[in-house]
């Protein structure tokens, strides 16, 4: 398995995010820390100069684990399930943006928040259903990049909140380039068992988020990430296990907490 970190290639008020802009500086701090590799949060890839962003990767000798999509929804209040058929077609097109640069970036593409919310609980089995149908929209022409649906918790979303509800939203959606990301804050919350949960995913696994049961650092709350890891490794995941964190205490003291407390359970390449 290999570590990452979640860094913002531009400015955004979603808050577990350890490193937001400035992206040689951050990218030069990233790499000096011995991660692997990173994770590119991306609200508009109109609004990067790509060229520039692939230098810096070089230079860097970083890939790219995932790119996020979330700020779609939280900045621009986009989503694939809007009620509103217009935004919900600006969602679709944005997605397809994002994952043109993943397929640029040979990186996965993860969809939370950009699913949407769903205020009337009634209303749960239609809203799966209008996300199959953005989905299966949006991946056209798209077949090679992986996407992943990641479980996150009641509190911020009543759309597929575990495992269990996720898979069965795969099996309907019937997409194979479509899998999982497991994220261990959303799990401590929803999931009885995290060793069972990540068991239940298995080979449907294609990316993993780390964060503590108080979303800081892993190693500064209660969730037992030894036997993450060994879980991770029964099942033979290895791929990026990528930290989304608040910056906390500060952001290099989290992402320097973050790598040391892992490199113990898994260490260097």
């Amino acid at each position: 398995m290999k570590l990452s970190i979640v860094l913002s290639t531009q400015p955004a008020s979603f808050s577990a995010l350890a490193y937001k802009g400035e992206l040689e500086k951050n990218l030069a701090k990233i790499r000096a820390l011995g991660y692997d590799g990173v994770e590119l949060a991306v609200r508009d890839p109109a609004l990067l100069n790509l060229d520039e962003l692939r230098m810096l990767l070089d230079r860097y000798q970083l890939p790219v684990a995932a790119i996020g999509t979330g700020q779609a929804f939280g900045e621009d209040g986009l989503s694939l399930t809007h009620a509103d058929d217009s935004v919900r077609r600006k969602a679709i097109q944005r997605l397809r943006s994002q994952l043109a640069l993943a397929r640029t970036l040979n990186a996965k593409v993860i969809v939370g928040l950009l699913r949407g919310l769903c205020p009337d609980q009634s209303r749960l089995k239609a809203m799966e259903r209008k996300l199959a149908v953005s989905l299966t929209v949006a991946l056209r022409g798209f077949e090679q990049v992986q996407v992943v649906i990641e479980p996150i918790n009641r509190y911020e979303t009543p759309l597929l909140n575990t495992v269990a509800s996720a898979l069965r939203f795969l099996d309907r959606l019937g997409l194979e380039q479509v899998g999982l990301l497991l994220d261990t804050f959303h799990m401590n919350i929803e999931e009885p068992s995290l060793p069972a949960s990540i068991r239940m995913a298995g080979d449907r696994l294609f990316h993993f988020h780390l964060a503590d049961s108080n979303r800081w650092h892993p190693g500064a709350g209660h969730v037992d990430f030894p036997a993450v890891v060994k879980t991770l490794e029964e099942i033979g995941y290895a791929d990026f296990l990528s930290a989304e964190i608040l910056p906390m205490p500060n952001a290099d003291a989290a992402a320097e907490n973050t790598i040391r407390y892992m490199r113990r359970l898994v260490p260097a390449m």
